[in-house]
């Protein structure tokens, strides 16, 4: 049984993370820590999970913590992952890290979009955990760096037409929206139910939302060169989900049902990745408590662009599903272990 701690449990994600990680048969959860809500009940903070956890929440002690796992989940913001997850390295551990401390190949690109990275030497050796793009490596993994919501969505509905240079790399466009729990639980005015109910709106617009340069940075690496996009995301009065709609000129002629032909080829071994049929778009309505990443194609025959629509929920393959896909690859159980739950409909 493989021992696991959740550190940083209180938001979401670490909600999440305890929810998929209880129907998972080869782990035991045996260190559930949150420094705002330190020694009450896991189900008095999460209702859900009565029953099902008796653990009270700890402080954030990496040592101790270490000492009752041998993976760590470290759900918490950027720069409070890195502050611990040097000490969990050196003590044989291996981490999964959701924050996007561990997600970058440069330092200075972090730097640049957030804030002086306290632990480079690490950073090199984590890898990027997009199961569809890096297996082999988070099989060997010691740190992976989970990838961010958006950046998920962007590139798994961009691989195989960069893979194979059907699109020219500098037309990408992602208009994307996201659910309100992709903000975190967190008090926050324009998270409020009457901030939000009713509306729609976009936000960090302008190419400066921190996703960017993980989605530039694993793009150029798919396609062999630099490429810049632009992003916009959108905030959608929904708790959870992600649809990003993706816009490209194609390098040639190609009809829906050839792309659609190359997609189901290309992600044809893939447990978690859903193509539908010609003239199908997705919803996140059908991806909605899943691990599943559902994607539609569609060509602008005036144009000459292919749209590409994915939709996942945003705290499951976004985050937290995403996450115990990657510990399954990193300790060889079967990749569905623990995420067979179907969608939540309606």
């Amino acid at each position: 049984m493989l021992k696991v701690a959740v550190v940083g449990a209180s938001g979401y994600t670490g909600v999440e993370l305890l929810r998929l990680l209880y129907c998972h048969p080869e782990v035991a959860v045996t260190c559930i820590t949150s420094e705002q809500s330190a020694s009450r009940p896991v189900a008095d903070l999460f209702p859900t999970l009565r029953g099902r956890y008796a653990q009270v929440l700890e402080n954030l002690e990496p040592v101790r913590v270490a000492g009752k796992a041998d993976l760590i989940f470290t759900a918490l913001p950027h720069k409070a992952a890195m502050e611990v997850v040097p000490t969990f390295l050196k003590l044989g551990k291996r981490v999964v890290d959701l924050s996007a401390d561990y997600r970058f190949c440069d330092a200075a690109v972090y730097e640049k979009w957030y804030e002086p990275h306290l632990d480079p030497e690490n950073l090199k050796v984590s890898v990027y955990g997009l199961p569809e793009v890096r297996r082999e490596k988070i099989a060997g993994a010691c740190l992976v760096g989970n990838p961010g919501c958006y950046p998920t969505s962007v590139i798994l509905g961009l691989m195989p037409l960069l893979k194979n240079g059907l699109i020219d790399p500098s037309t990408i466009i992602s208009d994307s929206k996201s659910g309100t729990s992709g903000a975190g639980r967190g008090a926050k005015v324009d998270n409020l139910f009457c901030e939000v109910n009713e509306g729609f709106k976009a936000y960090g617009v302008g190419g400066v939302h921190r996703h960017i340069p993980e989605i530039e940075q694993e793009l150029s690496l798919l396609a062999g060169e630099r490429i810049t996009i632009t992003f916009t995301p959108h905030l959608v009065p929904m708790d959870r989900g992600i649809l990003s709609t993706i816009y490209a000129r194609l390098t040639g002629n190609h009809s829906v049902a050839e792309l659609v032909e190359l997609y189901a080829g290309f992600y044809g071994g893939e447990p978690f990745v859903r193509v539908l049929p010609a003239g199908n778009v997705p919803s996140t309505a059908h991806v909605r408590g899943s691990n599943f990443c559902d994607i539609g194609l569609s060509v602008d025959s005036r144009t000459g662009r292919v749209i590409v629509v994915s939709a996942i929920d945003n705290l499951v393959k976004g985050a937290a599903g995403q996450a115990v896909q990657n510990m399954n690859i990193m300790y060889g159980f079967p990749e569905t272990m623990g995420l067979e739950l179907l969608p939540v409909f309606p």
